[in-house]
């Protein structure tokens, strides 16, 4: 059988390109990181191959984002008799080619790069977001000052007003109005 595997990062993400045009007997697709092989829908594809079994995927990154997962996952798909091809490097992973295993490896690394970089972006830019107030995790965004909607309510001001003054939802100042009323 040709198991297919797909993965996007988030789940407002789209894998209509990956595989497109691959013929597939089944698709495993899983929406989430790839910064480690704790997904369920790699396990399900992981605990389904059998021996003859092609195990085909876009490209390196989807399958891994580190070289040890990489390197990992394709030993233990190819010690249970399947083989590995990834379309977008038009490479078929043969354990015994030594080239093919110094590219994925440099591939691997690669991938485990784009990740970093990708992390120390996002790190750049929410700590220059924190400098200019205007980054809010969930937690410190969860928290509402009840006790300044109270008094805003008690002098007068209207549910709507309160709500934008302290960005909430207006049923949020209602429910705090009732609970103290």
């Amino acid at each position: 059988m040709r198991l297919g595997y797909k993965r996007v990062s988030s789940v407002d993400q789209n894998t209509t390109r990956q595989l497109d045009g691959v013929e597939v007997d089944k698709v495993y697709e899983d929406k989430c990181s790839g910064k480690d092989t704790n997904r369920p829908e790699l396990q399900r594809l992981l605990d389904s191959m059998r021996t003859g079994d092609t195990i085909v995927v876009h490209d390196i990154s989807r399958l891994a984002r580190n070289l040890t997962d990489l390197l990992q996952l394709i030993e233990t798909i190819n010690s249970a008799g399947c083989e590995l091809q990834f379309t977008k490097e038009a490479i078929t992973y043969n354990r015994e080619d030594k080239n093919q295993k110094l590219m994925l490896s440099i591939m691997g690394a690669v991938a485990t790069f784009e990740r970093d970089m990708i992390k120390e972006r996002q790190a750049e830019g929410i700590a220059i977001a924190k400098a200019n107030g205007i980054y809010f995790n969930r937690k410190q965004s969860k928290a509402i000052d009840k006790e300044g909607i109270v008094e805003a309510i008690n002098e007068g001001m209207s549910v709507r007003k309160a709500a934008n003054k302290f960005n909430v939802a207006p049923s949020t100042v209602s429910r705090i109005k009732k609970k103290v009323a």
